[in-house]
């Protein structure tokens, strides 16, 4: 019996760095950007997954317009904005 205890040792171990290494940082970071999703707001100055670089002009339950230059607007999914640029970072 305690061979056995002494044999899963290790594995157990082994998941419980895994845990603290992997698992742990991803589900925060996924925590911090829904919460940064949900802050988005009309004239935030965003940075999508693919680079753009826009200011949001439209607002909607999955969708966000952002005006990518002057009367040019694109639609990307909310999920899809990686960050938030300080005010007057896009000239």
């Amino acid at each position: 019996m305690q061979s056995t205890l002494t044999s899963m040792l290790p594995l157990v171990l082994m998941f419980v760095v895994l845990y603290f290494v992997m698992i742990r940082p991803q589900m925060k970071k996924q925590k911090e950007h829904k919460a940064m999703i949900d802050a988005l707001a009309k004239g935030d100055e965003v940075v999508t997954v693919g680079g753009v670089l826009g200011k949001v002009s439209k607002m909607g339950e999955s969708y966000v317009g952002l005006e990518v230059a002057s009367g040019v607007e694109v639609q990307v999914q909310r999920s899809a904005v990686v960050q938030v640029l300080p005010k007057g970072s896009i000239k």
